[in-house]
């Protein structure tokens, strides 16, 4: 078969399998128990995880450098502008997950590498998109000007749209050994993660929550499942699929990845009201200049770092059964809370 027709029908399954794509209900629920036994998920061998991350970065930052260059001179500046943001830093959380995950389940790097680049391009649009006057109305970014105060809010909102739709067209085009319909499962959750059940209708119900009065904790959950752990959970998960996990093993990393998610924004919440400008790279103190609902807000400060640290003891329960084997993930899970910006 011609590499012209597997694409296409590559497609054609996508097409016919997006609309069976089940939905799953996720749970708002906070962790049943502030006394969970972790022991059992810790690794027994010793695992560095800065020498783990530092084997990832390289690979990573050169694959996503190469996803969007230019090839001709008529898409210079679109280009030029989604890889001033997708190149500005960070700490490329969801590309490690999914490489972790498959390599978890005997998958490799490579097999990884197209949809870790997808994740992060459709971070970055979020990251890009959140950062317009019309939404959060933030100039730095990273510790850089944001996408819209260098090229202007037209071009910025065009390439926040061109690396989505590159997202999905870069794991189906680079995707290598692995069977189609893995691919086109990976590719559905990808797009489900930033549709009215992701992260556009996380943000929209965070857009409604800002200085509204008698907000909730469950609203505030309900936000940041959606708008923030959706994304880390296909991280997750599709990572497993690549690496050949069974559905229950699946299952098990998308309520690690969940757990570890909402941890994230509980951590995030946190670091607004304790770190600096320089630290955060963004600017500090956001949340409460624009009277935000957060977790701080509704739990306190420290309540608010006891229910990161419960759902993060959690999430290493959901991965007791695969011993070391989720080393990379288990110490990931820990840096999401311990982190400093």
């Amino acid at each position: 078969m011609s590499r012209f027709t597997y694409r296409a029908a590559l497609i054609a399954v996508l097409l016919q399998s997006a609309a069976a794509f089940a939905p799953v209900k996720l749970s708002v629920s906070p962790p049943a128990s502030t006394a969970l036994n972790v022991a059992s998920a810790v690794p027994t061998t010793s695992f560095s995880l800065d020498e783990y991350l530092q084997s990832k970065i390289g690979p990573i930052e050169a694959a996503l450098e190469a996803s969007v260059k230019s090839r001709i001179p008529q898409t210079d500046k679109i280009c030029e502008s989604m890889a001033y943001s997708l190149m500005a830093g960070g700490k490329r959380i969801r590309p490690v997950l999914c490489i972790a995950a498959c390599e978890m389940f005997g998958g490799s790097q490579e097999t990884a590498m197209p949809t870790a680049v997808a994740l992060e391009m459709i971070h970055t649009m979020s990251l890009i998109h959140d950062d317009l006057p019309s939404m959060d109305n933030d100039d730095m970014r990273r510790g850089k000007p944001t996408n819209h105060v260098i090229y202007g809010e037209d071009v910025a909102i065009l390439a926040g749209d061109s690396l989505l739709s590159t997202s999905f067209e870069h794991v189906a085009r680079h995707t290598k050994g692995v069977a189609a319909e893995k691919v086109v499962d990976v590719i559905a959750r990808l797009g489900k993660s930033v549709g009215a059940e992701g992260l556009a209708g996380g943000q929209v119900m965070d857009l409604e929550c800002e200085a509204k009065p008698g907000t909730t904790l469950d609203d505030l959950k309900w936000i940041h499942i959606h708008k923030t752990a959706t994304l880390l959970q296909v991280a997750v998960a599709a990572g497993a699929v690549l690496g050949g996990a069974t559905p229950e093993e699946v299952a098990a990393c998308e309520k690690f990845a969940m757990d570890i998610g909402l941890a994230f924004q509980v951590a995030d919440d946190i670091l607004d009201v304790t770190a600096s400008t320089e630290d955060l790279g963004k600017t500090a103190g956001k949340d409460e200049a624009t009277d935000k609902t957060t977790y701080v807000k509704l739990l306190g400060l420290e309540e608010s770092k006891k229910y990161a640290r419960e759902l993060i003891d959690e999430a290493k329960e959901c991965l007791a059964p695969f011993g070391d084997r989720a080393a990379p993930l288990l110490a990931i899970a820990d840096f999401i809370v311990d982190r400093k910006n």
